[in-house]
C-alpha cells in the first residue's frame, strides 16, 4: 500500500495524538524536490542513534519529551519547542516519554551552499 502524501492545499492535523500516541507510527507527510516533512514518532526509551542528514532540518516537538544530543551535548525538547540544525550536524534522539515531532528536512540546500 502506497503512503499517502499531502497535496498542495490539503490540511494536515498535527494535533496531539493523546492516548493514541502509544500505538502511533512515524508517517511521511510530504516530500518534494526541496523539502520533506515527517511526523516522527519516538516511543519512551527508544533511541535514534547518532546520524546526520545532508540538508538543514528542524524538529518541532508536538507532544512528549525527547533528549536531543547535538555534538554530544544533550538538550531536552518538550511539547511546543522547536530546534534548527545545520545540514550535516551529527545528532541523536532519545525519547524520555512517548513523543510526536514534526521533522522538516530541506533538501538540496545547506548552509555551506549559500556562501
Amino acid at each position: 500500500m502506497a503512503l499517502h502524501h499531502a497535496k498542495p492545499g490539503e490540511m494536515v492535523d498535527l494535533g496531539p495524538l493523546g492516548p493514541g500516541l502509544g500505538d502511533a507510527r512515524t508517517a511521511a507527510i510530504i516530500k518534494t524536490d526541496y523539502f520533506e516533512a515527517i511526523r516522527l514518532i519516538v516511543h519512551a526509551g527508544a533511541e535514534i542513534p547518532q546520524h546526520s542528514v545532508s540538508g538543514e532540518m528542524t524538529l518541532h516537538c508536538l507532544e512528549g519529551r525527547v533528549e536531543l544530543a547535538i555534538d554530544s551535548s544533550p538538550v531536552t525538547l518538550k511539547a511546543n519547542e522547536w530546534v534548527y540544525l545545520d545540514g550535516g550536524a551529527p545528532h541523536s534522539v532519545r525519547a524520555i516519554e512517548n513523543s510526536s515531532l514534526l521533522l522538516t528536512i530541506f533538501l538540496g540546500r545547506t548552509a555551506a551552499s549559500r556562501t
